[in-house]
């Protein structure tokens, strides 16, 4: 007997989802020696934020805070909104995400084709940026609904856990005693997961934060960001400042630069992957030929195609010519 398809609700396992072998690749003309990149942006949702957004859904579950009714929230540039309507959509909970005018509409396309809900702002906060205003936002919007529950990044442990439990132990598994290793600072959860990993296993590991210019996370004077991922524009509850033993601060324009230098080699990064990089260039004095750098790669860059690849996008925001020479000798 046939069976009325409308009456059969697909189900895909979340199998799909679980973070995959981690990639290197190996970089050379930054500084004397190689730089092992980390890319974490070969995974279904396209960014480090899978394992982020895993984590703080499952910790919710094991909790019992998550209700039939329940709708979760978050606070996103971008990724962690992507990586949430995955998981989300997955488990069949109801997602809202509020972004801001620097959330690219690629990320925002994919939210919504998930069935998330966006809720974009476009007020600045007092610091000049867009997080106080889409976290106020979200904070109205749970006290006003018990169904509303945020799950917020910026101060759940979660956040940090999720990269204790994947990211630190694959970078010790690839590189048991690493003397460098340069990851971004944006909520922090990455570098605080894996700086309280790697001080437990491999104590002369030092651990570089890599902020923006113009990001307020280290105590650095506020001022324009457009491109979205690292930098804040108020102090996640998450951070600890002891934690890494050097924070680098990258100007924008360095940024698209080192993006661009990448994608001439055939590797087309995210923003925080070159500011990340631009923060290993700017170290390369302290970096002798027999060390083993390591460095993490937020995303790639297909959501940058409209900002940091668009030679209008760049000439109409920066100071800066786009048609600059390579400089990066090879990628392997």
């Amino acid at each position: 007997m046939d069976t009325d398809s409308t009456d059969i609700r697909l189900s895909v396992d979340a199998g799909f989802l679980t973070p995959p072998p981690p990639r290197f690749v190996s970089i050379h003309g930054l500084c004397r020696t190689t730089v092992h990149l980390k890319l974490e942006g070969l995974n279904v949702a396209g960014s480090i934020k899978l394992k982020t957004a895993l984590q703080l859904v499952e910790d919710f579950e094991r909790e019992g805070r998550i209700a039939a009714d329940t709708e979760l929230i978050e606070s996103s540039s971008g990724n962690l909104g992507v990586a949430l309507s995955m998981v989300c959509a997955n488990r069949g909970y109801r997602f809202t995400c509020v972004v801001d005018p620097n959330t690219s509409e690629y990320a925002i396309r994919i939210m919504h084709s998930m069935g998330a809900r966006v809720i974009p702002v476009t007020k600045r906060d007092s610091a000049g940026g867009f997080l106080g205003t889409r976290i106020a936002l979200i904070r109205s919007m749970a006290a006003g609904d018990r169904r509303v529950l945020w799950l917020n990044q910026y101060a759940n442990a979660s956040n940090w856990r999720a990269h204790y439990r994947w990211t630190g132990p694959e970078i010790l598994k690839a590189f048991p005693s690493p003397d460098y290793v340069f990851i971004g600072a944006g909520t922090t959860g990455t570098l605080m997961g894996c700086a309280r990993y790697l001080k437990a296993r491999s104590p002369r590991t030092r651990i570089v934060a890599v902020d923006s210019v113009g990001s307020v996370t280290f105590g650095t004077p506020a001022a324009r960001r457009l491109i979205p991922g690292l930098g804040t524009s108020r102090k996640p509850e998450l951070c600890d400042a002891s934690m890494p033993d050097a924070v680098v601060h990258v100007r924008e324009e360095d940024t698209i630069r080192c993006c661009r230098e990448l994608a001439a080699c055939g590797l087309l990064a995210g923003g925080s992957t070159g500011t990340v990089l631009s923060a290993v260039r700017g170290m390369a004095d302290r970096l002798d030929s027999t060390q083993t750098i390591v460095a993490l790669s937020p995303d790639m860059g297909e959501k940058y195609l409209d900002s940091i690849y668009a030679d209008d996008w760049v000439e109409g925001h920066y100071d800066l010519r786009v048609a600059s020479p390579s400089t990066l000798n090879q990628i392997a």
